[in-house]
């Protein structure tokens, strides 16, 4: 489920890339159903962004939440200094 969310998520920033790119360099600016679709796609590319970003974070920070007994290899490090 989450790789197909993500997937519709990069396909839609990709289409909404396209419409902004059309607009500034192409002929989009002359026809208003097109200047329509590229102002709901700009503002989609920023919700998107904001939205891959918290879904990246939010499922590859799970791994790395602190566990004590993670970082307990067993192995103690004495030196001269260390109380016995």
């Amino acid at each position: 489920m989450f790789i197909g969310l993500l997937i519709l998520i990069r396909v839609m920033f990709v289409a909404s890339m396209v419409f902004i790119i059309g607009y500034v360099f192409g002929s989009f600016s002359k026809n208003t159903t097109l200047t329509v679709i590229t102002n709901i796609a700009a503002i989609l590319v920023i919700v998107l962004f904001i939205i891959a970003n918290i879904f990246a974070f939010r499922f590859t920070a799970r791994g790395w939440r602190y566990n004590g007994m993670q970082y307990d290899c067993g192995y103690d490090n004495s030196d001269s200094t260390s109380k016995k």
